[in-house]
Parts: C-alpha cells; sequence; structure tokens
C-alpha cells in the first residue's frame, strides 16, 4: 500500500514538472537598442563586453544613401535577426555595402547574412587577419572583403561620400577609421573602444607602443567632426579622441618607465593612476601594460 503510494506520488510530481517545462515561456529574443543620430545615419549600440547573454558586439553604423544602405560592421553572430529587425524599422532598401573596421569576430560575425554579392570593404591588413580566421574558411570565404585599400580611399560622392582612412598599428594592425562627411560623423572602431586601456591584439598585427602615434596621425589628419562613434561605448567627440591619445600616450610612457625600473606587471598595473582623466577606468588597463612590456621584449 505504501509502496503504492509513493509511486503515485513520484509518477504525479515527474508529471507536473513536465507540465510545467511544456508551459515555461520561450526565452526572450535578442534585441539590440537602435540610435538615430541624423536622418540617415542609425547607430545599432553595443552593449558592455563580458556580459555572455547580452553582448551583441561593437557599434554599428547604419548609412542610408540613394542607392542602399552601408554597415559599418556587423556584430557578433547570433545576432543577424536582431539586426535585420531593427534595419526594418528605419529603411526597406538592401545592404549593398559592409565596411569591416577590423578583424574581431564581434565586428565581423554577420558578415554572411546579406548574401554574397554585397560589397565589402576593408584595410588590406584586415583582410589578410579575416582569412586566418575560421568563420571565413572554405565556402565562407566569399563572404570576406572583396575590396581593400592600403591608406585611404573614398566609396561614393556627394552627400553619400565615405571616407576611409588607415594610419597605422593600434588595436591591430588594419585599424579602419570611417568618415561621413556630409553629416560629419567619424566611427572609430575599437582603434578607441573605451575610456580604459586600450586593447592591443598582437596576434592581429596591434601595438600598444604604437597606439598614441597612429591616433595622433588620427588627430591631425581627420577634421570638420562633430560626433565620433567609438567601438563599445557611447557616443563621444573629437575632444574624447584627443584625450584619448594623451592617455594612451601617458599610459605607454608609464609601462616603459615601470618597466625599466624592474617592476612586475602586476606591481605597474596597481600602481597606475587614472586620478588625471575623470571617468577612465583601469580594468583593462593590465593587459596595455602587458602588451608593452611584450613588445619592448622583442
Amino acid at each position: 500500500m505504501k509502496r503504492s503510494v509513493v509511486l503515485a506520488a513520484i509518477l504525479s510530481a515527474g508529471a507536473l514538472t513536465m507540465t510545467v517545462a511544456a508551459y515555461q515561456a520561450p526565452a526572450a529574443p535578442k534585441t539590440i537598442d537602435l540610435l538615430k543620430l541624423k536622418d540617415n545615419l542609425y547607430v545599432l549600440t553595443s552593449s558592455t563586453p563580458g556580459n555572455a547573454a547580452t553582448f551583441s558586439g561593437g557599434n554599428v553604423a547604419i548609412f542610408i544613401t540613394d542607392n542602399g544602405v552601408t554597415l559599418v560592421d556587423t556584430k557578433l553572430a547570433g545576432w543577424g535577426q536582431a539586426i535585420l529587425d531593427k534595419l526594418k524599422t528605419v529603411t526597406n532598401k538592401p545592404v549593398t555595402t559592409i565596411i569591416n573596421t577590423h578583424t574581431h569576430g564581434d565586428h565581423t560575425g554577420n558578415n554572411d547574412l546579406f548574401g554574397a554579392t554585397v560589397t565589402v570593404v576593408a584595410q588590406e591588413n584586415t583582410k589578410a587577419n579575416m582569412e586566418k580566421m575560421d568563420a571565413f574558411k572554405g565556402d565562407k570565404a566569399k563572404f570576406l572583403p572583396s575590396k581593400t585599400y592600403k591608406d585611404t580611399m573614398s566609396l561614393g560622392s556627394g552627400k553619400d561620400r565615405i571616407d576611409l582612412y588607415y594610419f597605422g598599428p593600434a588595436h591591430t594592425s588594419g585599424d579602419t577609421f570611417v568618415v561621413f562627411p556630409a553629416l560629419r560623423v567619424l566611427h572609430t572602431g575599437d582603434a578607441f573602444a573605451w575610456k580604459d586601456g586600450p586593447l592591443c591584439d598582437r596576434n592581429n598585427g596591434g601595438s600598444c607602443v604604437s597606439f598614441p602615434q597612429t591616433l595622433s596621425k588620427v588627430i591631425a589628419t581627420i577634421k570638420n567632426v562633430d560626433i565620433v562613434i567609438p567601438g563599445h561605448s557611447p557616443m563621444q567627440t573629437p575632444k574624447d579622441v584627443q584625450e584619448y591619445q594623451r592617455f594612451t600616450a601617458y599610459l605607454l610612457a608609464y609601462a616603459e618607465e615601470s618597466m625599466k625600473a624592474g617592476k612586475s606587471v602586476d606591481d605597474a598595473t596597481s600602481a597606475f593612476s587614472v586620478d588625471k582623466y575623470p571617468g577612465y577606468k583601469k580594468e583593462r588597463v593590465k593587459g596595455s601594460i602587458q602588451a608593452v612590456y611584450d613588445e619592448l621584449k622583442k
């Protein structure tokens, strides 16, 4: 009798569990915030890196021209539908061009979303870096950049013109700075990602030693800009880029002095201060100092 009661209770509990599971709400769809900068320029914004549930990749510019849509970067793989959903809210024009600011998967992850007829543009070093990625091997190679440049390139004309610049190693060996001249907007990709230590991907040619010099060239060359779209943070201004250049130069000099003094990376990081730079963090400073040490050792 007792055995029958226990068995019935177990079966009942199991059935209840199955019923609850069957009626659980499906996972919430992935969504991306959309920011309007101009009538024909929008940004699919980035969430904070490190949160796998909400991190969609870098800031993506949507530039709507007479002939179609140009995207600057394509976020992380798996966020394609969220990109399409937002695009439909601002235009019914097709995506005709993708500009990849650099090689990383959180900026190139949906190059394949729009078909092989889309023109993909990148600096020549970025194409070489992308060719090493599993995401672009085999049949996926058709989604690699089909148009490259060395130092500068312009796409389109008049109000639809886009200017591309390469100034040297920084985040990677192929960082593109994208300018929309008619709108006075600059997209920096991850060459200015956040107000923190720069991420210098040495495996893809990045250089924390060259970083300040590269940014100096940006500041000296690119003028007539009001808004800056960074890689992973809210919209900035040219003054913020100037401050970031000073910060990277300060960090480089500090790391060089610390290395000469025989300090470990941990000790150098612990003593590093961002007090002179309001709003800056030091969450990524250790990686930057480590990159400088590694470069100087070679």
